[in-house]
C-alpha cells in the first residue's frame, strides 16, 4: 500500500495488485457517489444517470465548481467586455471614429454575473435531481473504500468519482502571506476598477487578465520568473504575445522573481536589475493545485503523485473502484479535458468489470483567449524536442491570410508538424483571432486520420478565418515539390502550345 507523509493510512486497505482488503457492503446505496459537482463531477453523474445508473452527487459549495463561477464563464464575459472596449479605441484604423470609451465596472460585473446566471440553469440542482440524480449540498468525507459521509448520512456505492477539483497555487514569496491579494476565484468580488494591477504568473490566466484589465483602464505589470509568458508554448508565442501586451500599456517582466510582497509594494530582481513596483491590487496567478486534502484520501491511502490523484488510464486510483477525474486528477487542467475523463471515468466505473475504455489525449486541443489567440493540439516544437521525435515543420503567415488584412488582424500564424515525408499531423499550434476555433479543423483532421493533402483539398468559404488551415496545408504542399518536376512541367507546356 503507498503510503503518504503525516497520513494515517488504514492498514491493508488495498495491495499492490489493487485489491482491496476489509469488509465489502452486502449492499449499496447507489451504484456511484460522485464528490464534486465542477465540470467533471457534474458530466460523470450526467453519463451515470443516462446510463440509468442510481447516483449520488456531493457538493459543498454552489454547482457548476470553478469553471461556472470563477473560471471560464466570469473570465470570458471579462475578456468579451475588454474586447468590445478595445475595439470601439482602435477603430479608427477601420476608419471608423469613436468619442472617448467610458468604462462601467460596475456595469461590466453586472455583465459578468448575467452570464453565470445565464448558464447556471444547466448546471442546477434542479436540472440533476429531474435527471435522477441525488444532490447533496454538504461536505463529502470518505469513511472507508466504499463508504462516503455526507450531511450526517453515510451512503454506500459500488464505485466513487472523485472530482473535488483544484484551488489557486499561492507561491512561496516572503511577505505574501501578510499581504492582501486576489485569486482566480476571489477576483469577481471586485466593485472598482483596479487603478494599479500588479499579476504573479504569466502563464494562460495571469496573461488573459492582464490584457482585460488593461484594456478596461487598469494600469497592469505582470512578473513571470520564467525568460517568456506561456512557457510551455514555442518560444515565438510568448514573445509575439509580450510584445503585443506592451503595445497595449502593460508592463511584462519576464525572467523576473518577487523577491518579497509587502502591502501595495512588490520588491524584485531580474533582467532590468533590481527595482520595487507599486500596486493597489495584487493578483497571484501561479497556477492551480490539486484539491486532495480533507476528504479522508490521505487516512484511506488513496496514491498522491505530484499533488494530484494518481490514476491509470482507465481513471482508476490504485483502488480499483474508486476513480477520480478533472483537476484533482491533472494532468490537464482544461474544463473540456475534464469532461473528457469524467465520461471515461463514468462508464468504466459503471461497467467493470466487464468493459472499459482508456483515455487518451493525443488529440486534446486547448485555447488561451487573449488577443490573438493561443490554441494547440499534439505536439509542438519544445514538446517533440524533448521527446525525440522527427517532425517537418510547415507555417503559414495570417498576414498572409484575406480575411486577416480586411480586419486589420494580422498578427500570428498557424504552425502544423507532420511526420517526415508524410502529410500526417503531429501537432499543430495557431496564434490568431479565432484561433480557438480554427484548431478544431486540426484536432478532428489527426482524430480521423486526414492528412494535410486531404485538408488542401476540403472547400472552405471565402475568405473565411478557416482558409489559413487550408492555406497552410497549400504552403506543406508546395514546400515538398520536386524541385526536378518543375522544369519537366515548363517542357510539356511548352510543347503542347
Amino acid at each position: 500500500m503507498p503510503t503518504i507523509p503525516g497520513a494515517a493510512c488504514k492498514r491493508a486497505a488495498v495491495d499492490h495488485a489493487g485489491n482491496v482488503s476489509g469488509k465489502r457492503p452486502r449492499r449499496f446505496d447507489a451504484d456511484v457517489v460522485v464528490i464534486g459537482a465542477g465540470s467533471a463531477g457534474l458530466v460523470a453523474a450526467l453519463i451515470a444517470a443516462a446510463l440509468e445508473a442510481e447516483v449520488v452527487l456531493v457538493e459543498s459549495d454552489v454547482m457548476g465548481g470553478e469553471c461556472l463561477n470563477t473560471g471560464c464563464v466570469p473570465s470570458k464575459a471579462l475578456i468579451a467586455a475588454a474586447r468590445r472596449a478595445h475595439l470601439a479605441r482602435t477603430g479608427g484604423r477601420l476608419g471608423v471614429d469613436t468619442s472617448t470609451v467610458e468604462v462601467d465596472f460596475g456595469r461590466v460585473m453586472a455583465h459578468v454575473r448575467r452570464s453565470i446566471d445565464a448558464i447556471a440553469p444547466n448546471d442546477s440542482v434542479e436540472r440533476y435531481e429531474g435527471l435522477g440524480v441525488r444532490c447533496v449540498n454538504a461536505r463529502a468525507r470518505l469513511v472507508d473504500p466504499w463508504t462516503v459521509e455526507a450531511e450526517g448520512r453515510r451512503y454506500r456505492a459500488r464505485s466513487i468519482v472523485i472530482a473535488t477539483g483544484a484551488d489557486p497555487a499561492v507561491p512561496p514569496v516572503p511577505g505574501l502571506d501578510e499581504t492582501p491579494f486576489l485569486t482566480s476565484h476571489t477576483l469577481w468580488g471586485l466593485t472598482e476598477l483596479p487603478r494599479r494591477l500588479a499579476i504573479l504568473g504569466g502563464g494562460p490566466i495571469g496573461c488573459e487578465l492582464a490584457q482585460a484589465f488593461a484594456r478596461l483602464g487598469s494600469r497592469v505589470e505582470v512578473f513571470e520568473m520564467q525568460q517568456r509568458l506561456l512557457a510551455g508554448e514555442d518560444p515565438e508565442v510568448g514573445d509575439l504575445l509580450a510584445r503585443r501586451l506592451g503595445t497595449e500599456g502593460v508592463t511584462v517582466r519576464t525572467g523576473t522573481r518577487v523577491e518579497r510582497a509587502s502591502p501595495g509594494v512588490l520588491a524584485w530582481s531580474g533582467p532590468d536589475g533590481r527595482g520595487e513596483s507599486g500596486f493597489d491590487h495584487l493578483l497571484v496567478a501561479a497556477g492551480r493545485r490539486p484539491r486532495v486534502q480533507g476528504f479522508g484520501l490521505e487516512e484511506l491511502g488513496v496514491e498522491i503523485v505530484d499533488g494530484a490523484l494518481g490514476v491509470n488510464p482507465f481513471m482508476q486510483t490504485n483502488y480499483p473502484h474508486i476513480y477520480a477525474c478533472g483537476d484533482v486528477a491533472g494532468p490537464w487542467q482544461f474544463t473540456h479535458a475534464a469532461a473528457h475523463q469524467a465520461w471515461h471515468a463514468a462508464v468504466n466505473a459503471l461497467l467493470r468489470p466487464f468493459w472499459r475504455m482508456r483515455v487518451g489525449y493525443e488529440h486534446l486541443p486547448w485555447c488561451i483567449y487573449t488577443d490573438p489567440e493561443v490554441a494547440r493540439v499534439g505536439l509542438n516544437e519544445t514538446a517533440a524536442a524533448a521527446a525525440g521525435v522527427r517532425f517537418e515543420r510547415t507555417v503559414f503567415p495570417i498576414a498572409e491570410l484575406d480575411r486577416a488584412l480586411v480586419e486589420a488582424e494580422p498578427e500570428g500564424f498557424v504552425k502544423i508538424l507532420t511526420r517526415p515525408g508524410s502529410g500526417r499531423v503531429l501537432g499543430a499550434t495557431v496564434v490568431c483571432a479565432h484561433a480557438g476555433e480554427l484548431i478544431t479543423t486540426i484536432t478532428v483532421a489527426m482524430k480521423h486520420g486526414i492528412t494535410l493533402d486531404g485538408l488542401l483539398a476540403t472547400i472552405v468559404p471565402y475568405p473565411a478565418w478557416s482558409e489559413a488551415i487550408k492555406r497552410a496545408a497549400g504552403s506543406w504542399k508546395r514546400e515538398r515539390t520536386p524541385a526536378w518536376l518543375l522544369p519537366w512541367l515548363a517542357r510539356f507546356h511548352q510543347l503542347r502550345r
